[in-house]
């Protein structure tokens, strides 16, 4: 039987960022990242990589300053990675403007303005707020990217499914799909929305976690480098303009809970895209026409909005990181940093 000191289950970016956090703190520790399916192949292959300066709470705001600083230095290292910083403009109602200011962290530079971007209609109640510190990254690439300069550090198991797992007492067993067997001194658990359907979903039961389903439309029209991404934040809903795809990814906030992500269909619907058209009707009719494509998933949502990270066990041998709320990518930093905490306590 194969042992290592941590085993990490699933190679999403919060998988690869997790075992990235572990090598550099300790890097004699052996590490193994063991993934069902493809690397960077669940919810980051369609991710938005949309990184915000916000939260909802406070504990979502730390978790993304982390993070903001965390990808603004990994950028300055590696000026070649996928990571494109963008402006931001965000339109809510006037009576939104002391919340908007508690919500968005100091870094984004909100600043109330009579201008918009010629796409949208501006209610008569509401305002615009122009900011910076955003940034969008194509997540599949730079996981892959990421994840390549860790396989002389840290093993890395594609098309390698955990059936089994069971306690030791000091430690923890892995029965692979292939047949195989690994014990771990400690395990991190990074399944995305597949965590009510391993082996440890009675495990993670407790933590309350829902799967909803995400859906993105992809409008048909080539934004500039000057487009900022648009946030219309009274409905949670964004145009960002994927310049380097060219075109404009509206993401609304679709309500379908409770979904599989091993059955819910990777096409869009046509209630889905009723529901998006009917949202760019209201702030940019002129984009109606050209929503004719997008993506599906789904992702796993915490009660609270914030992201969890939690030992599931009283020797905190087992750790829980997850239920991101469709910002795996935004807090994967933070996230990372917490279960390393854990890990090294």
């Amino acid at each position: 039987m194969k042992h290592v000191d941590v085993a990490v289950v699933g190679a999403g970016i919060t998988g690869i960022l997790t075992a990235r956090e572990l090598a550099a703190r300790t890097p004699t520790q052996s590490i193994m990242v063991v993934e069902a399916g493809d690397l960077a192949g669940g919810a980051s292959r369609r991710s938005a990589g949309l990184h915000f300066p916000r939260g909802a709470t406070p504990r979502a705001r730390a978790f993304a300053a982390y993070s903001h600083e965390y990808y603004a230095r990994l950028l300055m290292d590696h000026p070649s990675l996928p990571i494109f910083p963008v402006d931001v403009s965000v339109v809510a109602r006037e009576a939104r403007a002391t919340a908007l200011s508690e919500k968005y962290l100091d870094h984004a530079c909100l600043v109330r303005s009579d201008g918009t971007h010629p796409l949208v209609n501006v209610p008569a109640d509401s305002a615009v707020w122009h900011g910076t510190g955003c940034h969008y990254a194509d997540v599949p690439a730079l996981t892959r990217l990421l994840a390549g300069q860790l396989r002389d550090r840290v093993e890395l198991r594609e098309g390698v499914a955990v059936v089994g797992l069971s306690s030791n007492g000091d430690s923890y067993t892995l029965r692979l799909s292939t047949g195989g067997t690994v014990r771990a001194d400690r395990v991190v658990l990074a399944p995305g929305p597949w965590l009510h359907m391993g082996p440890w979903r009675e495990l993670v039961a407790p933590l309350g976690a829902r799967v909803k389903k995400i859906v993105a439309l992809h409008i048909d029209q080539r934004p500039t480098e000057e487009d900022p991404v648009l946030v219309f934040d009274d409905e949670d809903a964004f145009l960002l303009p994927m310049v380097q795809r060219g075109f404009w990814l509206f993401s609304y906030t679709c309500q379908e809970w409770d979904v599989s992500p091993d059955t819910v269909s990777a096409s869009l619907s046509s209630r889905n895209v009723a529901e998006a058209r009917e949202l760019l009707h209201r702030y940019a009719p002129r984009l109606q026409a050209a929503a004719t494509a997008g993506r599906v998933f789904c992702d796993a949502y915490s009660p609270d909005g914030a992201p969890l990270v939690q030992a599931l066990d009283s020797a905190e041998r087992l750790v829980f990181a997850g239920a991101s709320s469709g910002s795996g990518y935004r807090f994967a930093p933070a996230m990372a940093a917490a279960v390393a905490d854990l890990v090294a306590r």
